[in-house]
C-alpha cells in the first residue's frame, strides 16, 4: 500500500498498528464511522427481531391450535380422554335419554291400540259408555307408554354399560376412520383408490366355524371369497387423506417453527434478556386473545344450536368437553409465559430485581453459615459450586425447561411443580455453595 493511501478502520486493526498514526481530526472520524456503523448494525438487529418476534406472536396461538387439533383427530387415546366424560355428563344424558325415548314412543301406534280395544269392547256387546271411554285412553296410553319407556332408557344411559359401551364404540370408530386416512391401521376399514371397504373376513370366519359346528362339514370346504365390501366411493377420498397428512405435519411442526422463530428473535436482538421479556408476554398476550376467542366461538356455537335439535345445556356440556384439553393448553402456555418474563426481569438491572437477589443472597448465605457451624461442610464441592454458579444455574433452568417440552401435555399443576422443584434445587445449590466452611489455614470468624 502507498504512504498516502489513508487508512481503513473497518478493514485493518488499531490505526496505530496499520502504521499510520491518526491526526486527532482524522481520529474523530474514525469513532464516528465506526459509532454509525455500529447503531446501523443495531438498527438491523432491532428490526430482525422486531419482524421474527410478529412470527412468533402469530405462530403461537396456530401451534397450539393445531397441535390441540391433530392430538383429538389422530390420536384414539386422546379423543377418547375428550369425548369419554360426555357419557357421564346429566346434560347429555338427559337429551339423550329424550331423544331415545321420543324415537322409541313414536313406533307405538297408540291410537292403534285403543282403537282395536274400542272394537273388540264394541263386538262383545259392551255397553257404548264404555266403548266411548275406551276411545279416550290415547292419552293416558301414550303417556304410560312413554313413562315406561324413558325409565328404561334413562337406567341404560346411566349405566356404567352404557359408558363402557360409549368409551369402547368411540375408540373402535375413531381408530378405523384414523386409520383409513392414513393408511396405517390395521382395521376393518380400509381405503382403496377412491373407495372406502370394509373387511369383513372375520365375519366368515365365525360364520364357517358355526356351520362346522352345527353339522354342515361340508363348510369348511367353503372358497376364500371376496372378504371385502365396499361401503361407499367418493372421489372426495383422496383430499381427506391429504388433509390427514398436512394436520400430521403441522401438529407435528408447527410448535417446533414458533418456538425456532422465537429463539432466533431472541438471539436477533441487541438485548436479549429483554427480547425474551417482549417476547413472553408478547405469547401470553396471544394466549389471553386465544381465550377470549374460545368465549366467542363458544357464544356463536350456542347460538347457532337450535334447541329442538340439542337442548343449550346439552350443547354448552358438548362444547365444553371438546375444547376443555384446549383451555388448558393455552393456560399453561400462558403461566409459562409469565414464569418466564417473570424470571427475565429478575435477572435484570431494576430495583425491584435487585432486592429480590439480595434477599435471596443473604437467606441462602445465612443458611449455608447455620450449616457450617452444625459441622456441615461442603468444602471444594461448595467452592466449585460458587465458580460455576452461572453454568449450575443456567443447567437446572434447561432442565425445567426440557421437562416441559417432553411432558406430554403439560397442566398449570404440572408448570406449577416444575417450577417448584427448579427453585428448591436453585436454593438448595446456592445454600451448598455457602457453606464451604472456613478457608484453610484462616479461622471462621464467627466461631471467634
Amino acid at each position: 500500500m502507498a504512504s498516502g493511501t489513508p487508512s481503513r478502520p473497518s478493514d485493518a486493526g488499531p490505526p496505530e498498528q496499520a502504521g499510520h498514526v491518526l491526526s486527532a481530526e482524522e481520529h474523530a472520524e474514525y469513532l464516528r464511522l465506526r459509532r454509525v456503523s455500529r447503531l446501523r448494525h443495531r438498527g438491523l438487529r432491532r428490526i430482525g427481531a422486531s419482524v421474527l418476534l410478529v412470527l412468533t406472536l402469530v405462530l403461537a396461538p396456530l401451534a397450539v391450535v393445531a397441535v390441540w387439533v391433530h392430538d383429538t383427530v389422530a390420536d384414539t387415546d386422546r379423543y377418547v380422554q375428550t369425548v369419554a366424560p360426555l357419557a357421564s355428563e346429566p346434560a347429555v344424558q338427559n337429551a339423550l335419554v329424550n331423544r331415545l325415548t321420543d324415537r322409541v314412543v313414536a313406533q307405538v301406534d297408540v291410537q292403534a291400540v285403543t282403537a282395536s280395544l274400542s272394537k273388540v269392547l264394541a263386538d262383545n256387546g259392551a255397553p257404548p259408555r264404555v266403548v266411548d271411554a275406551s276411545k279416550a285412553l290415547t292419552g293416558p296410553l301414550r303417556s304410560a307408554v312413554q313413562t315406561v319407556v324413558h325409565r328404561v332408557i334413562d337406567r341404560v344411559v346411566t349405566s356404567d354399560v352404557f359408558r363402557e359401551a360409549w368409551v369402547a364404540g368411540n375408540r373402535r370408530a375413531q381408530s378405523a376412520v384414523v386409520g383409513m386416512l392414513t393408511g396405517h391401521g390395521q382395521g376393518a376399514l380400509k381405503a382403496q383408490g377412491d373407495t372406502v371397504q370394509l373387511d369383513i373376513g372375520v365375519v366368515i370366519d365365525q360364520v364357517q366355524k358355526r356351520l362346522v359346528d352345527a353339522g354342515f362339514k361340508r363348510a369348511s370346504a367353503i372358497p376364500k371369497i371376496d372378504r371385502s365390501v365396499t361401503l361407499f366411493r367418493t372421489d372426495k377420498l383422496h383430499k381427506a387423506q391429504n388433509a390427514m397428512l398436512l394436520l400430521d405435519v403441522l401438529g407435528t411442526w408447527m410448535p417446533v417453527l414458533a418456538l425456532a422463530v422465537a429463539a432466533a428473535g431472541v438471539w436477533a436482538a441487541p438485548g436479549h434478556r429483554v427480547m425474551l421479556m417482549v417476547t413472553s408476554l408478547g405469547i401470553g398476550a396471544m394466549m389471553i386473545v386465544l381465550l377470549v376467542a374460545l368465549v366467542v366461538v363458544r357464544r356463536v356455537y350456542l347460538d347457532s344450536v337450535p334447541p329442538t335439535a340439542l337442548p343449550p345445556d346439552a350443547a354448552a356440556a358438548i362444547f365444553d368437553t371438546f375444547v376443555r384439553f384446549l383451555r388448558d393448553s393455552v393456560r399453561t402456555l400462558l403461566v409459562v409465559s409469565l414464569i418466564t418474563a417473570l424470571a427475565a426481569y429478575l435477572y435484570g438491572p431494576g430495583r425491584a430485581a435487585r432486592a429480590v437477589r439480595s434477599v435471596a443472597r443473604k437467606g441462602t448465605a445465612v443458611a449455608g453459615r447455620g450449616l457450617s457451624r452444625a459441622g456441615v461442610h461442603t468444602g471444594h464441592f461448595g467452592q466449585w459450586l460458587t465458580v460455576r454458579r452461572p453454568w449450575t444455574t443456567g443447567v437446572t433452568i434447561g432442565a425445567g425447561a426440557l421437562a416441559l417440552v417432553l411432558w406430554n401435555h403439560p397442566t398449570v399443576g404440572g408448570v406449577a411443580l416444575v417450577l417448584l422443584l427448579v427453585v428448591a434445587v436453585l436454593i438448595v445449590t446456592a445454600v451448598l455453595a455457602a457453606a464451604t466452611g472456613p478457608a484453610p489455614g484462616r479461622a471462621d470468624p464467627s466461631y471467634s
